[in-house]
């Protein structure tokens, strides 16, 4: 009886081996026909856009390259991938490496694709296009009466470069306009300043960030210690800031966060992931903190504000961002050719996204001046006869020593927060801020 249990059960693991053999066969030559069906594939298309390309070189009305067909395919292709990812041609890589180093030739605005239109992203603080008017936000219908309509934007980019002195002129379509406005501005040097810091009152530092070049955490971490012995509150201005490297985005949140994740990206490819994390080593300051944003912050100033608000480390005062929430990496396909190809999101620390929808303000305040009315009919203690009079400290019989006007340069002036509404609620906040905190 044993020696036929023995069997029995020998007989009935051979048979499940078997099976197991036979499923792991089906499964594998399951698998084999799905990769041979898609290899079919992939080698059926490359026939037909061989023959397409093959077809138009022959027959087209105008003679026409393979060079010259296989660039516009290209540009064609990674175009119609997503509004950011492109192919950059020797001219188009050479600018952007041109640009990289922090000084190029046009006219100091950034732009982008919002809704199928060509959009201002920000203009750069103190360039022509500052000067001339250009506002975040602004569509641009013509490029010196070349419509902008399926134009790509480095396209846009590369025509509205040029010639230092040379005039350029925008048709631009603006929010609260009737009609189109045309804009005439001078091309110059564009040499970016990415950091300004100054002083509001005794106790209040203002730090704006133009744009994330890669002195960003060096200059504002400097400008921090500089002052830290007397500043009690920061407003971190991060208005019509159209990004740039997201190592120093990670960096200036890392000067006010001294834990937690900062900000993570997820692509197709596992390879593409990746999460940064803040350190302690690297925080500079605890005081509170307000940041100022507006539809032209975007991309790096949104992971920045985001995170800040995540950690709960800073308001945020303002108008809804951007909504640049994509990774692109330029990947060289020649010495002078490459193409710039979105692989990944952007997620804030709580997983929420940037892409297209940006970061909605914890307070909403609009741009304009600050109105004020006055009471001509007000009376006050000063206004009274008889009263007391205000004593003043003497010093060996004198009054006190009047102290130095402070270098304009370096101070926020009570007639520039009057003329700026946003800024203005900025400054009551924090100052509500190092009240309660007890500063």
């Amino acid at each position: 009886m044993k020696n036929k249990k023995l069997i029995t059960l020998g007989f009935a693991s051979v048979t499940v081996a078997l099976a197991l053999l036979f499923s792991t066969n089906l499964f594998a030559s399951v698998a084999d026909k799905k990769e041979k069906s898609k290899e079919a594939s992939r080698l059926e298309a490359l026939a037909k856009f061989t023959k397409v390309i093959s077809i138009v070189e022959q027959y087209n009305v105008d003679n026409v390259t393979i060079e010259e067909l296989m660039n516009k395919a290209l540009e064609g292709m990674m175009n119609n991938l997503d509004a950011h990812s492109n192919y950059l041609t020797q001219k188009d890589y050479k600018n952007l490496k041109v640009q990289t180093n922090g000084e190029f030739g046009g006219l100091g605005i950034t732009v982008g694709v919002k809704d199928g239109a060509l959009t201002v992203i920000a203009p750069i603080e103190g360039t022509p296009a500052d000067k001339a008017g250009i506002k975040a936000g602004d569509i641009i219908l013509k490029i010196n009466e070349k419509s902008t309509l399926n134009m790509t934007i480095d396209e846009a980019v590369s025509i509205m470069r040029g010639k230092v002195g040379t005039k350029i002129e925008l048709t631009i379509v603006r929010e609260g306009e009737t009609k189109p406005l045309a804009i005439s501005i001078t091309r110059g040097i564009i040499t970016i300043e990415s950091v300004y810091a100054k002083s509001v009152g005794t106790d209040i530092q203002y730090i704006r960030v133009t744009s994330f070049d890669k002195k960003v955490v060096t200059d504002v971490a400097k400008a921090i210690k500089e002052k830290k012995a007397t500043t009690k509150g920061i407003v971190l201005d991060l208005r019509n800031n159209p990004g740039g490297l997201l190592d120093q985005a990670v960096g200036l949140v890392d000067i006010f966060v001294d834990s937690g994740d900062i900000v993570s990206q997820k692509g197709r490819n596992k390879a593409d992931d990746e999460s940064y994390s803040a350190k302690s080593s690297n925080t500079i300051t605890k005081v509170p903190l307000v940041v100022l944003v507006n539809g032209g912050s975007a991309s790096a100033s949104e992971i920045v504000s985001g995170a800040l608000q995540d950690h709960k480390r800073g308001i945020v005062v303002g108008q809804n961002t951007f909504g640049k929430g994509s990774v692109q990496v330029v990947l060289p396909i020649t010495d002078e050719e490459a193409i710039k190809l979105t692989v990944a999101r952007y997620y804030l620390p709580s997983g929420r996204t940037i892409q297209a929808v940006g970061v909605k303000p914890d307070i909403e305040v609009f741009p304009g001046e600050v109105k004020s009315t006055k009471n001509e009919f007000a009376l006050k203690e000063a206004d009274l006869k008889k009263h007391l009079v205000e004593e003043l400290e003497k010093v060996d019989g004198e009054q006190g020593a009047q102290l130095p006007e402070p270098d304009s340069k370096l101070v926020i002036s009570n007639e520039m927060i009057s003329k700026d509404l946003q800024l203005k609620t900025a400054i009551d906040i924090l100052k509500a801020l190092i009240i309660t905190k007890g500063e």
